[in-house]
């Protein structure tokens, strides 16, 4: 059962809007929200499965980890199937897309994530990466979704290093309670994949405010016919809630 929403007192500069989160976790996206005076609805579009394969490539992956320089993630769902094989082998360094994800590799792999760029993105993750690891080939196994981008391996395999890509874990659509979307104020767009979920369980229709954390989120969302109202020019998950923000000034 989806969690209610969570509830604030009506101060902030966001009080009184009830803006809806899709992602797996609200996690610091909807704690940042809270304290702003919205009403969070979190309404996660995907749910975490399995891989197809039951996940013996993971595993097989993981078994042989010692024989790669770096262990690459792209969400906290994947950080939790990797991180206690990081743990078992200290000398491999680590990698996490974002802020969250890298707490939830840390946590696990009980040493502090190398390389988390300031912003939430593949791409900037790829070039923090890049310069981290020196010349190549550096030896990269990337651990995430089955229907993720492929702008981070692109960019390795481009750099001259020998990546590895391996899905540690599956989406599943899980279209949302349209009683608890109906009414909503704005809905906060973190990934092209959380616009393409969205399109897919609801369709192009949204609340009178979407905002994209960034021009490649807000990009595949207006290809799919939803109507952007404004992309965060930080493109991080503390920018996407300024820049919602901005969208109700005084």
């Amino acid at each position: 059962m989806t969690a209610p929403p969570d509830r604030h007192p009506d101060v902030g500069p966001l009080a009184g809007r009830r803006v809806l989160v899709t992602r797996e976790r609200p996690g610091e996206l909807g704690e940042l929200l809270a304290a702003r005076g919205a009403e969070v609805v979190h309404v996660p579009l995907i749910a975490i499965a399995e891989p197809d394969d039951g996940g013996a490539a993971l595993r097989r992956e993981l078994e042989s980890l010692d024989r790669y320089d770096w262990l690459v993630v792209t969400s906290a769902a994947g950080a939790e199937r990797v991180g206690r094989a990081a743990a078992r082998e200290p000398g491999v360094r680590l990698a996490a897309v974002g802020t969250t994800t890298a707490r939830t590799l840390a946590a696990l792999a009980e040493r502090v994530v190398d390389v988390t760029p300031p912003r939430q993105l593949a791409a900037e993750l790829a070039a923090e990466l890049i310069a981290a690891a020196g010349l190549p080939p550096a030896r990269i196994l990337v651990a995430q979704a089955d229907r993720a981008a492929p702008t981070l391996v692109a960019a390795l395999l481009d750099a001259g290093h020998a990546v590895e890509a391996v899905t540690a874990y599956r989406t599943v659509l899980q279209p949302p309670d349209r009683a608890r979307i109906d009414g909503a104020d704005a809905l906060l767009l973190a990934s092209g994949s959380a616009a393409t979920s969205w399109v897919d369980a609801v369709g192009a229709d949204g609340p009178p405010v979407i905002v994209a954390i960034g021009p490649a989120t807000s990009a595949v969302a207006r290809e799919l016919g939803l109507k952007v109202t404004a992309v965060a020019a930080d493109h991080s998950i503390e920018g996407l809630v300024d820049e919602l923000v901005r969208q109700y000034p005084d």
